[in-house]
């Protein structure tokens, strides 16, 4: 049975980690049966939802903010008589329900991470002005047992959600009380979508979990099965806990042409004392060790990784640590971020709490050094012959754009009947994001 015509509009804007972005499209398929279709604005929106990220107090923020925006939207609509709904969806919705109704009353519905498959429901009883404006308290495996079984990708490529919640309870972090405790899909049910995924012209799947490598059964496994499948020639991963990368992962990477050379493997500081007032469960060391490991299995493979400055206590020393290790280690792209304070989470209330002008500077220090280690990553590809997957028309008549194996954007010129294949590229130059080349033949490669 298909899904009727769109006869109304659906907005989501999407904060956040790339969970989220699944989110925000598993919600687009289970609206799509009411007749709801996509919109690329909030104007004009018979519904409206905001799926949102708890990470960082800033994040939250411009969640209230945009919220002020869109009641506005909402008034005018209904001046005009309209009808606007407005959602609130991911993690801000569950530690923050109903301090999100209070602050602004026009929201109409607040949908925790484990309950967007309810929105249908949720939506008829607020357009029947009565029942339940809250639903954040439903298990993953409801969630996913309520969503449409079929897809609608919107590209080649495609995030596929195996693994929800964490048990690290890393001290600065949110995500064991807004996504719940560490619960993996069934690899049955996983195949299947991947499956769906590949038959409708997917060639790449990035595989999420707030902890991917605490796939129940093993990440490396699960990664085995997948390559089987016809049509799928390119599997990626994140985000990884260091503590849950075992041998046989590992091994994986050495093993599997389709498991792409890049690894997400956040380590969050360079010092023992910081790491263990995070409750990170590694060393500095024993981190060093393991990229050491994943590298003489995989030698090409480029690492990225998370880090977080001005940690409650953090030294100077302390700080110092974190940037030696970066160079030990030497990334292809990272990620780093101010300690934020979130409420409710060890870590706010520990003493030592760091001025905001020191974290700027040990900030601007760090991303100093890490966009000089991308750039160098990325200027070594210069004069190499690449497989890239063709995702799209590029920004300039007769440019297509892609990407490597390890993640980085490749432009170049050519047919748009190589959007959705594999070709070889030699590398002409580079840019901090991104690589400029020429197609090296015109023959397709084989899955890489």
């Amino acid at each position: 049975m298909t899904d009727p015509a769109p006869t109304k509009r659906l907005f989501i804007k999407t904060y956040g980690c790339q969970m989220n972005v699944y989110d925000s499209e598993r919600m687009a398929d289970v609206l799509a049966p009411l007749g709801y279709g996509m919109t690329d604005t909030p104007e004009g929106a018979d519904l409206v939802v905001l799926n949102t990220c708890h990470i960082r107090d800033k994040a939250t923020e411009k969640v209230y903010s945009e919220l002020g925006k869109i009641r506005l939207m909402k008034q005018d609509m209904a001046a005009a008589g309209g009808q606007m709904t407005i959602a609130v969806a991911g993690c801000v919705a569950q530690a923050e329900g109903q301090e999100i109704m209070r602050r602004q009353p026009a929201v109409d519905l607040v949908v925790g991470p484990q309950a967007y498959h309810q929105l249908p429901e949720l939506i008829a009883r607020s357009h029947r002005a009565r029942g339940e404006r809250l639903a954040a308290d439903f298990a993953a495996d409801e969630k996913f047992d309520a969503l449409p079984t079929e897809r609608r990708p919107t590209g080649v490529t495609a995030f596929l959600t195996v693994q929800e919640g964490c048990d690290k309870f890393c001290t600065f972090c949110v995500v064991p009380y807004t996504r719940g405790a560490e619960w993996s899909r069934p690899t049955d049910t996983i195949l299947a979508e991947a499956r769906s995924l590949a038959e409708q012209g997917v060639r790449e799947v990035t595989l999420l979990g707030q902890n991917v490598n605490a796939y129940t059964g093993g990440l490396a496994g699960l990664v085995r099965k997948l390559a089987e499948i016809p049509g799928l020639d390119r599997i990626r991963y994140t985000t990884s806990h260091p503590a849950d990368m075992d041998e046989a992962l590992i091994q994986a990477h050495a093993e599997i042409p389709q498991l792409m050379p890049y690894l997400h493997l956040p380590v969050q500081s360079g010092s023992d004392r910081i790491l263990k007032a995070m409750n990170r469960a590694h060393t500095a060391d024993s981190y060093l060790k393991l990229v050491e490991r994943i590298r003489a299995a995989r030698p090409d493979i480029a690492m990225s990784g998370d880090f977080i400055v001005g940690f409650p206590g953090e030294r100077d020393a302390e700080f110092e640590a974190t940037l030696q290790l970066v160079r030990e280690v030497g990334y292809a792209a990272a990620f780093s971020f101010k300690y934020s304070r979130r409420p409710g989470t060890p870590a706010s209330a520990m003493p030592g709490q760091i001025a905001e002008e020191l974290k700027d500077e040990r900030l601007a220090r760090l991303n100093a050094l890490l966009d000089q280690q991308q750039k160098a990553f990325n200027a070594a590809q210069a004069g190499k012959v690449l497989p890239v997957l063709f995702e799209r028309a590029g920004r300039h008549p007769g440019q297509l754009s892609g990407r490597s194996p390890y993640l980085q954007a490749v432009h170049c010129d050519g047919p748009e009947s190589l959007i959705g294949q594999i070709a070889k590229v030699r590398i002409d130059s580079a840019a901090k994001m991104s690589l400029a080349g020429t197609l090296a033949d015109a023959g397709m490669l084989e899955p890489a």
